[in-house]
């Protein structure tokens, strides 16, 4: 059976890894999602920054146990 693909926050992090999950669930460069991310925030002023808290605290950490 093969394993299913999890959106997990990455190890490989600046801040708290969700960028860099969000880039390895998809397979994408994670400084691009970074650079998309922080461009998407200034154009949408600042509602990516409430987005990110709550995916931080959603998102579970690479390698945890949780389904």
């Amino acid at each position: 059976m093969e394993k299913q693909k999890r959106l997990t926050r990455s190890n490989d992090k600046m801040i708290a890894g969700v960028c860099a999950g969000i880039a390895d669930y998809f397979g994408w460069d994670p400084t691009l999602v970074r650079v998309g991310y922080v461009l998407l925030s200034i154009f949408t002023v600042f509602a990516g920054v409430l987005a990110y808290l709550v995916l931080w605290l959603v998102m579970p950490k690479e390698g945890s146990d949780k389904a």
